[in-house]
């Protein structure tokens, strides 16, 4: 069968210049459900990691580990992403998605908390760490629910980026990334300052019950918030400015539709393998430290819980200056390619810093590096999204962007995992110098964003573009066969 006898003609039935452009506002309101995600990110990789190696004992593989049950879980983007291109909820392609997972992630966030002090308790008990048949089951408990947690955050997540595709075009959506991106940013630094603030008033030496009660607290209060923010974020939008009616080929086809088919059509394409490998590599170098920086903070230079939760508002204040500057300058001169290359370059740079601050034990020089750090990562972000919607084929944006997804959520689980083991195994080996220890856990990241540099360098955009409306038009081929 000729490829010419696919209809891959999008649905007229809604003119696009019937639909409105998407507005400055709208695009700052779409940015809340990235401002809640941020803030959602620093209670879990900023606190609860922090509390559970810290205060509660449990070895740093092990808290790692259960907090990356929630990215581990990521097959599911591709599923969700999927769903959302072809079985409406609610009515809406997206919009029903995000809102049943945010009110699930909000609930799985609390009930994790619970888990984890009842964790805690047993340690507490035993004197230390021992292997049980408690421990073994709340350490399967608490994994268990941070996969929910990640499933919740998946069905959201991923519909929502397909959204952004979908109510923008080629000449606003860099602008819309900018903006949603950049409340990312304003999540995370928020997240900091409120966790902060609310277990400011726990003293170092305060029994562990007073900060019980104040973790508690917190994380009845933001997540609660942050679902709100994502209804305010969302509602009306996609029925207002949605171009997917109008845009995808596969409108209509939801008999053809399936996952199988789908990754197909991901696997059809020699570059998108290519960066799904990019992403991969860098994400996993960019976000080790999620997992060991707090517990820096606390063994190296002396920080109690309030201090070490408010390095994240160093590093996310860099890196929204770095989204902005990176937009706004550094793109249109270097392109995203380059853009992306410079900035994992001087992410690997900064780790040198945070070694440095550490021989020193000097606070500011690591809320410096820190602040630079975030520079550089906003630079890689913002080139990297960019690159991701430029590989993103608009008949399938929810699949692709749900595959995108898949590789960022695996390479952030597997950095937090591998965070906390090479942590334990840095102090195995460096059992009196604790700046060594972590000081394995930076290098092995700087060397990943050189690796990472290499695999960038075989990204061809020309070629995915030439070749993705024939991929497509092929698997639907043999679907029709």
């Amino acid at each position: 069968m000729a490829t010419g006898d696919i209809n891959l003609q999008p649905d007229e039935s809604k003119p696009l210049e019937s639909i409105k452009k998407v507005n400055l506002f709208t695009m700052f309101r779409l940015g809340l459900f990235q401002m809640g995600l941020g803030m959602m990110a620093v209670l879990a990789l900023g606190i609860l990691n922090r509390v559970m190696i810290g205060e509660l004992a449990i070895p740093a593989t092990i808290a790692a580990g259960t907090i990356a049950m929630h990215q581990f879980i990521a097959p599911a983007r591709v599923w969700f992403g999927q769903m959302s291109d072809s079985k409406p909820l609610f009515g809406f392609h997206r919009t029903g998605y995000v809102w049943v997972g945010a009110a699930l992630f909000a609930i799985a966030s609390f009930l994790a908390v619970q888990v984890m002090w009842q964790l805690g308790n047993v340690v507490q008990a035993a004197g230390g760490w021992v292997w049980t048949t408690q421990t073994y089951g709340w350490t399967a408990v608490l994994a268990l629910i941070f996969a929910l947690y990640g499933l919740a955050l998946s069905m959201s997540s991923t519909p929502f980026a397909a959204l952004l595709v979908d109510v923008s075009d080629e000449d606003n959506r860099s602008q819309l990334v900018g903006i949603v991106w950049s409340m990312l940013m304003v999540g995370i630094v928020l997240g900091a300052i409120i966790g902060g603030t609310l277990l400011k008033k726990v003293a170092a030496d305060a029994p562990l019950s007073e900060l019980q009660a104040s973790v508690n607290q917190l994380f009845m209060i933001v997540p609660v918030g942050v679902f709100g923010l994502a209804l305010l974020a969302t509602v009306g939008v996609e029925k207002k400015y949605s171009r997917y009616t109008s845009r995808s080929t596969l409108v209509d086809r939801e008999d053809k539709i399936t996952l199988g088919k789908a990754l197909r059509v991901l696997t059809a394409n020699r570059q998108t393998g290519i960066f799904f490998t990019f992403l991969l590599v860098m994400t996993i170098s960019l976000f080790m430290q999620e997992a060991v920086m707090e517990p820096y903070g606390g063994e190296v230079f002396g920080m109690q819980v309030s201090e070490t939760t408010k390095l994240n508002a160093y590093w996310g204040t860099g890196t929204l200056l770095g989204i902005s500057i990176t937009g706004f300058l550094i793109v249109p001169r270097l392109g995203k390619q380059k853009t992306t290359k410079l900035g994992c370059l001087l992410v690997a740079a900064t780790f040198g810093l945070i070694i440095l601050s550490g021989f020193t034990h000097n606070q500011k020089l690591l809320q410096g590096a820190l602040l630079l750090f975030g520079l550089a990562s906003g630079v890689t972000t913002t080139g990297a999204v960019s690159l991701m919607l430029d590989l993103t084929a608009a008949e399938t944006a929810g699949t692709f962007i749900g595959a995108w997804g898949l590789s960022q959520a695996m390479a952030r689980a597997i950095a937090t995992v591998t965070g906390g083991a090479v942590l334990d195994v840095g102090k195995s080996l460096f059992t009196t110098n604790l700046v060594l220890a972590y000081g394995l856990v930076f290098a092995l990241q700087a060397v990943g964003m050189v690796v990472a540099v290499w695999f960038l360098s075989q990204v061809d955009v020309t070629e995915f573009r030439d070749n993705a409306k024939v991929a497509i038009a092929t698997v639907l081929e043999g679907e029709l066969d």
